[in-house]
């Protein structure tokens, strides 16, 4: 037994090697006792002078060698005893160790982590494959927007929003030489498209027998094989071929009707006073012209299309209802050929009987008959006026007439026989027979004043006063008071021409008189300052139609 734990004492470390208990980090008092033997300092200088002989180190060595071998069994179970016991400590204390970190780390909760973040990822991760794509479509987007920039960048800059400079545009004075300069430049540019209807006109009316012809023959041959399109593009580009030709300084002239070259006046250099303010009333005349004209053409397609005259728009509203339907049910090729057709026959024959034979035009011609019953908006200002003060003149004088009427007469008897006007009875006034009596729209008259251009004197030259209108007169009774010589009385048979006139042509508008033509005036008479123009001429031309055509047919 002793050479076994010999044997085991040699083949470990050395006594030295290891640490006593009582130099033990986890040493404590209650786990060390008096059992465990206490570690005997060496001496180092003592022992060594003492054992050593002086006859050499061999000496020592043989001393150290009997005291070892004198140590008792006991001594080395001791020692023995004592590894084992420090053996046992340090094992305890690892197992401590152990289960102090086992209960910190708490392997359990640590799983169940791991799996909820495994879970988490798994869960996350089509989220992160969505984001992830996104960021590369970000990448993508904003590559191909970067490419788009540096290649079309410029041009981009240029369709951003910039805000209007509010230019103030310089006010140059008013110079007669610049109103004649724009005047001319105005007549030169509007030539070419006044020319193509003056050649349109001629080929409607015509004008030239051949070409009319020709034209006619052509176009229908066109329309009926489809070829209309086509021709009208072929003629486009013969007449740029032939303007083309005519900017080389070829000489060609293309026209139906033949151009009157008028002389161009040199333009003055000074202009006195009055000269300036004749131009200036001539550029005004004719700008006050055409947009009155364009303002009418306009204010009569709003009012078509606004309903003002329920039955004129009514027309328009089933002819498009037709031509929705006809558009569903029939080829466009039968309609494209029906249409071209019309619009030939429509041109070159329909046109050129209505223009020769005004008063067909007027019964019969249906675009024209409606073009000229739609109103204007100051004409309807006019007649919404007159039609209130008309209903209000009615009514006064019914109560007038039924009161001081006799019994056993008529109401149209009694009305043509006690109209009178603030001088007495209306025939009585202006000599005329019982019957002759104002018509019923103007039966209080309308206010004006006659201006005779054939007399000289102030006081006949201008009269104020009423004009009337009866089935065969036109009347005009003077405000002033005195003989009836100052009245004028026209017959309407009398009457050569009649049109709407202008007193002052520099005043804004189409003016506000009548002038009358008969062959007793040197001068047209003119009815000025007249509220109720429009309306006053529109009843003076229908009757004075309505008695002429009479006349002509009795004597046919």
């Amino acid at each position: 037994m002793l050479k076994r734990l010999d044997k085991i004492r040699f083949r470990g470390h050395k006594r030295d090697e290891f640490l006593d208990l009582a130099e033990s980090p986890n040493a404590s008092d209650t786990e060390c006792g008096d059992e465990i033997p206490m570690k005997i300092p060496r001496t180092a200088g003592k022992d060594s002078d003492e054992l050593r002989d002086p006859a050499g180190p061999g000496t020592i060595n043989m001393a150290s060698g009997v005291q070892d071998y004198n140590r008792t069994e006991s001594d080395r179970l001791n020692e023995i005893k004592g590894h084992l016991e420090i053996a046992l400590l340090e094992k305890h204390f690892l197992q401590e160790e152990l289960r102090k970190l086992r209960e910190e780390t708490n392997a359990e909760t640590l799983k169940q982590e791991l799996e909820k973040e495994r879970l988490r990822r798994i869960e996350l991760e089509p989220v992160n494959t969505v984001a992830l794509a996104y960021k590369r479509s970000n990448m993508m987007c904003s590559r191909v927007q970067k490419w788009v920039y540096d290649k079309f960048g410029e041009y981009i800059e240029d369709f951003r929003f910039q805000p209007e400079e509010n230019t103030v545009e310089t006010e140059e004075p008013l110079s007669a030489r610049r109103v004649c300069y724009f005047l001319f430049c105005l007549e030169r540019g509007a030539k070419p498209v006044t020319n193509f209807v003056k050649n349109l006109s001629a080929l409607s009316d015509w004008y030239s027998i051949y070409t009319s012809a020709i034209a006619f023959i052509i176009y229908m041959n066109a329309v009926w094989h489809g070829w209309a399109i086509p021709m009208f593009l072929f003629l486009a580009i013969l007449r740029l071929s032939l303007n083309y030709l005519i900017a080389r300084g070829w000489r060609i002239q293309w026209s139906i009707v033949p151009e009157v070259s008028e002389p161009i006046e040199p333009p003055k250099e000074d202009l006195t006073v009055s000269e300036k303010f004749q131009l200036v009333l001539d550029v005004a005349q004719k700008a006050q012209n055409l947009f009155g004209k364009m303002s009418d053409i306009l204010e009569k397609i709003k009012n078509l299309f606004m309903w003002v005259q329920p039955e004129v728009t009514q027309k328009l509203y089933i002819a498009l209802w037709a031509a929705f339907i006809a558009s569903c049910c029939i080829p466009y090729r039968i309609i494209g050929l029906s249409m071209g057709l019309y619009a030939g026959i429509k041109f070159f024959l329909i046109d050129f009987v209505f223009k020769r034979c005004p008063r067909l035009r007027a019964k019969y011609d249906t675009p024209y008959i409606i073009w000229l019953n739609l109103p204007t908006d100051p004409q309807l200002k006019e007649r919404a006026n007159a039609t209130v003060s008309r209903r209000l003149q009615t009514a006064t004088s019914r109560s007038c007439v039924g009161s001081s009427a006799p019994t056993g007469v008529s109401r149209d008897e009694d009305s043509s026989r006690f109209h009178t006007t603030k001088r007495g009875n209306f025939y009585e006034v202006f000599n005329l027979s019982e019957n002759e009596r104002p018509l019923s729209v103007c039966e209080n008259g309308w206010r004006c004043c006659l201006i005779n251009r054939d007399r000289k004197m102030p006081t006949d030259y201008i009269r104020n006063g009423v004009l009337y209108v009866t089935e065969n007169y036109l009347c005009f009774e003077s405000s002033k008071s005195g003989s009836s010589k100052r009245n004028k009385v026209i017959k309407l048979t009398d009457i050569t021409d009649i049109q709407k006139y202008k007193v002052l042509s520099v005043l804004p508008g189409s003016g506000m008189g009548i002038a009358v033509s008969t062959p007793s005036t040197q001068k047209p008479l003119v009815f000025g300052a007249m509220v109720h123009r429009d309306e006053a001429f529109e009843t003076i031309f229908n009757q004075y139609i309505k008695i002429t055509s009479a006349a002509s047919t009795s004597e046919s």
